[in-house]
């Protein structure tokens, strides 16, 4: 301690002797010198500030994406006019658009509209989500909370894909699992499905990491090395939330829109 005290006794008086170096550098300097310093120190720094207000993105593109049959197009529907659209066949092109939500649509004043992309969840038709990633605020995951058990795995798989996809790291786009359908009486709860996804996400990281290891085109590893994965050991911000497409509950994600689009 008494080592450590000396040390840091030395640092402070180091720094002592450089403040009083600068102020006689800048008390020997001609008044003139010292004003266009101080001008071109302003000038730089208001360029500086209109450069990044000029390169400042705005995200404002909410995601929808999960399994086929897991209910994004209806919440889609929901988040655009209240509607569930009955009828609607499993998407094979993206539902796209730009709109004021729904619960907001009455509210006075005047709300931002946002942008929301419902990402076909058929296996062939996911690599359409990296088209859109790059411009996104954040992300809806939908899993359909009554036949999760048989899908499980697979949507484990889709999600880790998702989770581990550089830009989704490097700009930290927030996850919102949303467990849809729970309305219903056999509907698995939101605090079961978080655990059984990270359970399958555990396992997928194991055999993952070698072919990760040896693929220089692979994005990020999941989790901490030793420890059980779970959700808050990623980069990004991942929340687990509850919804019912059909019955119109769709406030949780509202929320999270609302939370983490830019306006």
């Amino acid at each position: 301690m008494e080592q450590w005290n000396q040390q840091l006794e030395s640092w402070i008086h180091e720094v002592r002797h450089w403040i009083h170096e600068v102020r006689q550098w800048i008390q020997q300097q001609p008044q003139e010198q010292l004003y266009i310093a101080v001008a071109v120190l302003l000038v730089t720094s208001v360029f500086l500030l209109l450069l990044r207000a000029l390169t400042y993105k705005k995200y404002n593109t909410v995601l929808l994406a999960g399994l086929s049959g897991s209910g994004k197009t209806t919440l889609f529907y929901q988040l655009r006019d209240g509607t569930t659209h009955q009828g609607t066949v499993t998407s094979m092109e993206p539902n796209e658009g730009t709109f004021i939500l729904h619960s907001e649509s009455t509210k006075k004043g005047k709300p931002k509209p946002v942008h929301v992309i419902d990402v076909p969840g058929h296996s062939r038709l996911r690599p359409m989500l990296d088209n859109y990633l790059a411009q996104a605020a954040c992300l809806v995951f939908v899993v359909d909370a009554v036949d999760f058990l048989p899908n499980c795995r697979a949507a484990a798989e889709y999600l880790y894909d998702i989770l581990t996809k550089a830009v989704v790291v490097k700009r930290r786009i927030p996850v919102h699992i949303v467990c849809n359908k729970t309305d219903k009486v056999t509907a698995h709860s939101k605090e079961f499905i978080k655990k059984q996804l990270e359970k399958e996400i555990d396992k997928l990281r194991t055999s993952r990491t070698a072919i990760s290891e040896a693929d220089v085109s692979s994005d990020f590893t999941l989790g901490i090395a030793g420890e059980p994965f779970a959700f808050s050991q990623c980069q990004n911000k991942v929340t687990v939330a509850e919804a019912s497409g059909l019955s119109g509950e769709v406030s949780q994600i509202e929320q999270f829109i609302r939370e983490h689009v830019r306006l």
